[in-house]
């Protein structure tokens, strides 16, 4: 009898089985969930069970991590190197060593590896690793992390010729979406399932769901409103309540079921107190509750908004929008039910969708560990990361010179010198605003100093040229200009009545009964 693999996550049989004679995908959007998911997946085998793990671009060593009595004996652990051709040999590579008959072969891909391969490439490759599954009667399981993987997906869910199943893990903060586009074994095929998970001893866990029990929308026209949202008009109707600060507002709607609550917010420090309240809300009262902020001053960054956003925010009004457009979209968030999740602990957004705590100047590595970590994180919005720029100066001003006229006010925002370039990455800035972030940053005409430059936005440009800038050699990293010392204070000296003048003083050609003639 053939054996059957299960994958390591606590589902049902028809989405974890795995048997042989078959290639069963899963995409991941952090690298620590591609290898928690091969441990667990390890974890979850028999003892007596074939089994072999392909890493790549790592030590096998240093990624495999079994814990507790369970799992299988034997494990066979192999490298691979990140290239493209480790792939077309793969199954002659592992034939070299083991007879894959009735093995479990595990692939762990290095982060973002598909992203260089061709459509073309990969479609032929699924085909002749699935006739060679077959052939050898094993089963393979392909975990590829990576934060670019939905063109991926969308490509993937047209080879189910070649897969027998197509899945992806997202990261949402407290916990993780498990998408099933298609998984076929002995128990049938299921497609088309979303399944909320945490990751808890060790192992992928089904997360518990309260059970949803019907709000009552009694209130459900109520509005209660800061009263600087209308400008100074009184309340509309009988279902208007005004409040003179947030604070009340919010002690008022902890005891809505589905009204309408509008805040007000007029300058930058507010902004975290009421993305707190919000996130209350939104946890507390569920997802009937419609929650608007009303920007009053122009206070909001565009992370700012997508900070309350991700707290449970149904809509944010800007400043520029007079009241009748304002009254509009109030209307049109009416009946409607928040969707999206929120996670549990506010930090979790906090730390997220704020830019990193960083500025400046950052030495080479520093600065490329900085950008990967923007690139890498699932929680903030594709091609919206920021902005990276190259920048030459003019003949006659070294790099070093232009590194003391670089001057970056915002949090995120940081450089670096190496390689012949001014390197500075622009955390959320967009592209249409990136003239006026440099002539924020120098304080001299930007076209007096840089004689040409080059930006890339999306980011998939980031992370190309990221990689570039990972192979710059550390001889061509280059550091700042040392700072003068401050020489020391000069002294009058007085020795044997003669003296010895260091230190100018001031001296009065004129006395003032002279001066008055």
């Amino acid at each position: 009898m053939n054996p059957i693999f299960p994958v390591g996550i606590a589902l049902w049989d028809e989405l974890q089985h795995m048997p042989t004679g078959g290639v069963w995908w899963v995409n991941t959007d952090r690298y620590e969930d591609a290898r928690r998911l091969v441990n667990s997946t390890l974890s979850a085998q028999q003892e007596d069970a074939k089994v072999a793990v392909i890493v790549m671009g790592t030590q096998p060593d240093k990624v495999i991590e079994l814990t507790g009595e369970t799992g299988p004996q034997k494990v066979s652990l192999f490298s691979a190197q990140k290239s493209e051709s480790s792939i077309k040999f793969l199954a002659t590579d592992i034939m070299c060593s083991i007879n894959p008959e009735r093995y479990l072969l595990v692939l762990l891909c290095s982060e973002n590896f598909w992203q260089n391969i061709t459509p073309k490439v990969l479609r032929n490759w699924l085909h002749k690793i699935s006739k060679w599954c077959q052939t050898y009667n094993c089963t393979l399981l392909v975990v590829n992390p990576g934060n670019k993987t939905d063109t991926q997906f969308s490509f993937l869910v047209d080879a189910h010729r070649s897969l027998s199943g197509l899945s992806g893990l997202r990261f949402q903060g407290d916990i993780h979406l498990y998408d099933v586009a298609f998984w076929c074994n002995e128990k049938g095929v299921s497609a088309q399932q979303q399944l909320e998970l945490r990751w808890q001893d060790h192992t992928w866990h089904l997360r518990q769901q309260e059970e949803n029990t019907p709000q009552p929308r009694s209130d459900e026209k109520q509005i209660l409103s800061h009263a600087a949202v209308l400008e100074g008009a009184p309340p509309l109707s009988e279902y208007w309540t005004l409040f003179d600060d947030n604070d009340a507002l919010f002690e008022a709607a902890r005891s809505a079921q589905a009204a309408t609550i509008i805040f007000s917010l007029s300058q930058n420090p507010q902004i975290e107190p009421l993305a707190r309240h919000i996130h209350a809300l939104r946890r507390q009262r569920g997802s009937a509750l419609k929650i608007i902020v009303r920007e009053n001053k122009a206070s909001l960054r565009a992370t700012d908004e997508r900070l309350l956003m991700g707290c449970g925010a149904t809509l944010v009004v800007p400043w520029n929008a007079p009241l009748s457009r304002c009254l509009t979209m109030i209307e049109s968030v009416q009946g409607q039910n928040f969707s999206r999740h929120v996670p549990e602990d506010v930090t979790v957004l906090f730390d997220a969708l704020r830019p990193l705590k960083l500025r400046g100047w950052l030495q080479w590595d520093a600065f490329c560990n900085a950008i990967n970590t923007m690139l890498n994180n699932p929680l903030l919005p594709a091609d919206n990361k920021g902005i990276l720029v190259a920048l030459r100066p003019v003949p006659g001003l070294r790099i070093e010179q232009a590194l003391t006229l670089c001057r970056p006010n915002r949090q995120g925002d940081f450089v670096t010198i190496g390689n012949g370039r001014l390197m500075i990455f622009l955390s959320f800035c967009r592209i249409n605003d990136l003239d006026t972030a440099l002539s924020h940053i120098f304080p001299l005409p930007v076209n007096d100093i840089i004689s040409n430059r080059m930006v890339w936005y999306e980011d998939s440009q980031i992370a190309a040229e990221l990689v570039q800038l990972q192979k710059v050699p550390k001889e061509q990293w280059m550091q700042p200009l040392a700072q003068a010392s401050e020489s020391e204070k000069t002294l009058n000296v007085h020795r044997e009545n003669h003296r010895w003048r260091r230190d100018p003083e001031p001296v009065t050609l004129l006395a003032d009964e002279s001066a008055s003639l």
